[in-house]
């Protein structure tokens, strides 16, 4: 579970994170396993249920390499979904058509805390997925594990679904002792179904903390920060060196102290980061971002122009070509394919 010595056919996201400039960035988007992709949407009619689409590693692995075989991304991410982890925790989840994910009722402390440790385990398809992928990918490819953190999982958890996080933030206020005991819950099974991705082939690790925003700077220390700080530990603490990419999606300005207190590899910046805060950040460690997908989607001359920039203020530095966000399923296949030429070459 050791991170790989760098060599001349490294993965260039693993250079990269290893703190080196390489020739160029490296580049692989949010989603780009998914719904704008038309071989995608073939094998996605073949399973209704979406969770039981993920624990399919066969057709996980196909929708993984997909984009691999198509555009020149140099790392793949596995196909999965956040909210893989409560299911592993005895909650019930499933996806509503046209609606989003929706949770069934949220099972005992007790209970969660007895299960958190076989999360692993319980999720061990998504390993086989990524086995399947690493054993087809290129090797001059990086594959990239992930999970939710422990904040988001937590509000969809707590409100039975998507919506404004309001109710989540409040339950953080009133009941602060249970919502404290359910994030350690998450961080321990986060800890472990991490680690079976990187015994199964991960190069990298990724954190969505996809609704990080919003929230007041000791709430922010205390439900991304701290947590944030425990997975890396416990992930080091069982042997696993890979790199680690933070993605506080939302937090503005906090994204600084996140980057400067969190011991994760890279940080990854959302579309609202600036140039200059990249920078600063850049000084501290490896960044990832923040191309805003609604460009993509538009397209024309300037998302190019937008393409250079990014590439010109960051990438005299440790920097990963992505973007701020996931792919909308409606983005032209014609806008990505001329992003990452311009970012390749290809």
């Amino acid at each position: 579970m050791n991170a790989p010595n760098l060599t001349a056919q490294t993965p260039k996201l693993l250079s990269v994170l290893a703190g080196q400039t390489v020739d160029r960035p490296p580049v692989w988007f949010m989603r780009q396993a998914g719904r704008y992709l038309p071989e995608y949407r073939a094998v996605r009619a073949t399973t209704p249920d979406f969770i039981s689409f993920c624990f399919d590693p066969e057709k996980a692995a196909e929708v993984t390499l997909q984009p691999m075989r198509r555009f020149p991304y140099d790392a793949a991410i596995v196909f999965a979904d956040i909210l893989l982890i409560p299911g592993a925790l005895g909650q019930k989840v499933w996806f509503e058509a046209g609606e989003g994910p929706r949770l069934g009722e949220l099972p005992s402390i007790e209970s969660m805390a007895e299960l958190a440790g076989e999360a692993g385990a319980r999720l061990s398809n998504i390993g086989e997925t990524l086995s399947r992928v690493r054993a087809a990918l290129d090797p001059e490819k990086a594959l990239i594990g992930f999970a939710g953190a422990p904040w988001t999982v937590a509000t969809y958890m707590i409100e039975g679904g998507s919506s404004d996080r309001a109710a989540a933030r409040t339950f953080a206020y009133q009941q602060p002792e249970t919502l404290d005991r359910l994030i350690d819950i998450l961080v321990e099974a986060t800890v472990d179904y991490l680690v079976m991705q990187v015994k199964a082939g991960a190069q990298a690790l990724k954190l969505f903390e996809s609704w990080a925003e919003g929230l007041s700077e000791p709430q922010f220390e205390r439900l991304v920060i701290r947590p944030h700080m425990a997975i890396v530990q416990g992930l080091r603490d069982r042997g696993v060196t890979v790199p680690v990419i933070g993605f506080p999606r939302g937090a503005g300005a906090l994204v600084e102290t996140y980057a400067s207190v969190v011991p994760v590899q890279g940080v990854a910046l959302d579309t609202q980061a600036s140039a200059a805060m990249g920078q600063r950040i850049q000084a501290l460690k490896p960044i990832q971002g923040a191309l805003d997908p609604l460009l993509l989607r538009a397209g024309g001359d300037q998302l190019l122009r937008r393409v250079d920039q990014m590439i010109e203020q960051w990438g005299q530095g440790p920097y990963i070509f992505n973007l701020g966000h996931g792919i909308l399923p409606d983005t032209p296949i014609a806008h990505v394919e001329q992003v990452l030429a311009r970012v390749t070459g290809k």
